[in-house]
């Protein structure tokens, strides 16, 4: 092999001919080091001796990143390895194989330290992010309710002087998930239960389903442990049973709570009248569009959140009550706030709600949930205690004094089938449920002492209460 002393020029102008695979170039000087290239490939400097009888070659490196110094200080300590009875192959696979374990280690090192920095808080804003097209606005609002850091003045009458207290999970919130244990939870529910139990049932039970997200997660599902740790017997019981509801209106007071609320302003006289003549939820109600409201077929469509909507009657008299309200925007039941509602306007209002953690609705153009008019009303006739929820349930108890069919009810408030044929084989169309839901509200109306012309123009109502 002929051997030349490495320069510059020479390293540089060294090419393999094209009709070999390859050619190499050695150093004189520097036993061991040569410099190989090959048609195709960049040269390379290379380091070949004898270990244990067989020959030993390695790859040093590119000249462009090493020196010829450099690459024979580095073939000079190649040969002292094999002169002192090492396998410098062995050597650079045991160097290898330890800078590979230490990148795995300090890889596991952050991906550790990033999980332990992953706080509740976190977590719970990515499981709403992804969770958010599968709920209902409720649903929704209540998560971001009972995790809200609180702080803020409120915006409610009467109270603007007063800040908002967090949410009964915002005290998880800046937990590492990974320290979100049993004990925790528990601590955490005998301090709630003493001050208000029923929230805290409420966070307690969107607690749980967001752990069980996080265990069907594979980031996250390490950082739990294997059994849920909100379902325990011990927060369970810190944290009370719920109460049975039991405000309803009884068929004596359905004539004064007709007179009080009908003395309310007209978009919350006709949404509360609404909710008893339909069993439906408030919030049902509420969403209401005019496009909802069919009244070439009498009908009402209904986003339902147990089927995704349903369609009731329209009664004669939901009718008439409709059609004397204001057409202001989209909402059947719309805020006195559309009148102003300029985009500033609605930008600014959406704005105020969302700083509460609160659902935009008037800032939308669309009523709030009326419950402090209702209370009032409520009041002055004497029916304390009774809440929009109460008018849903007072429906399904009013039709009781009919013998109206139990299915008939549950379609037309929208619960789910509580039996088999009802599930599979009775299939009831509107107007089969218009003849019972229109005896459901002449009745009502009857005990009430209200009474309307049924051929009269809808639009055109007048009402009177009997004496």
């Amino acid at each position: 092999m002929a051997k030349v002393s490495f320069t510059a020029g020479r390293v540089s102008g060294f090419k393999c001919p094209p009709d070999k695979k390859q050619a190499f170039l050695w150093d004189v000087t520097t036993p061991g080091l040569g410099l190989r290239a090959t048609p195709a490939g960049k040269p390379a400097y290379v380091f070949q001796s004898v270990y244990q009888t067989k020959d030993v070659r390695l790859t040093i490196g590119s000249p462009a990143a090493w020196s010829i110094p450099q690459a024979q200080t580095k073939a000079r300590e190649l040969q002292r390895l094999i002169d002192q009875g090492q396998d410098p192959r062995e050597l650079k696979r045991e160097a290898l194989a330890t800078a590979q374990a230490q990148q795995a280690a300090d890889a596991a090192q952050a991906v550790t330290a990033a999980a332990d920095a992953l706080t509740v808080g976190d977590v719970w804003t990515a499981y709403l992010t992804e969770r958010r097209p599968h709920w209902g606005e409720r649903h929704y609002a209540d998560h971001i309710n009972k995790a809200a850091p609180g702080g803020q003045l409120s915006e409610r009458r009467g109270t603007t002087n007063r800040r908002i207290k967090p949410g009964p999970l915002a005290a998880l919130m800046p937990l590492a998930l990974r320290d979100l244990d049993q004990p925790t939870i528990e601590a955490w529910a005998a301090r709630e239960g003493k001050t208000r139990p029923t929230s805290a049932r409420l966070a307690w039970r969107l607690l749980k389903a967001f752990l069980t997200w996080c265990s069907e997660q594979p980031r996250y599902a390490g950082l739990l442990p294997t059994a849920n740790p909100a379902k325990s017997k011990k927060a369970r019981e810190a944290l009370g049973r719920a109460g049975v509801k039991s405000d309803v209106l009884q068929r004596e007071q359905l004539a004064a709570w007709f007179a009080a609320v009908r003395g309310l302003l007209p978009v919350v006289s006709a949404y509360l009248q609404t909710l008893l003549l339909t069993g439906a939820r408030p919030g049902e109600v509420l969403a209401l569009r005019w496009e909802d409201v069919n009244t070439q077929w009498k009908g009402i469509n209904i986003r339902d959140k147990v089927e995704g909507t349903r369609e009731i009657p329209a009664t004669p008299y939901m009718l008439h009550l409709l059609a004397t309200l204001p057409r202001r925007n989209e909402w059947v039941f719309s805020s006195a706030y559309a009148i102003d509602a300029t985009p500033a306007n609605i930008k600014r209002r959406a704005a105020r709600a969302a700083s509460v953690g609160a659902t935009p609705t008037e800032g939308t153009g669309r009523m709030a949930s009326p419950n402090i008019q209702h209370t009032r009303a409520c009041r002055s006739a004497g029916l304390e205690g009774l809440t929009l929820h109460g008018l849903r349930r007072s429906f399904a108890s009013l039709t009781e004094w009919l013998e109206t069919p139990a299915g008939v009810v549950a379609q037309i408030q929208g619960h789910k089938p509580s039996a088999t044929a009802e599930k599979h084989y009775k299939v009831r169309p509107l107007e089969l449920l218009r003849v019972h839901h229109e005896r459901i509200e002449s009745w009502v109306l009857e005990q009430a002492g209200v009474r309307f012309d049924r051929a009269s123009e809808p639009g055109r109502l007048r009402v009177v209460a009997a004496a």
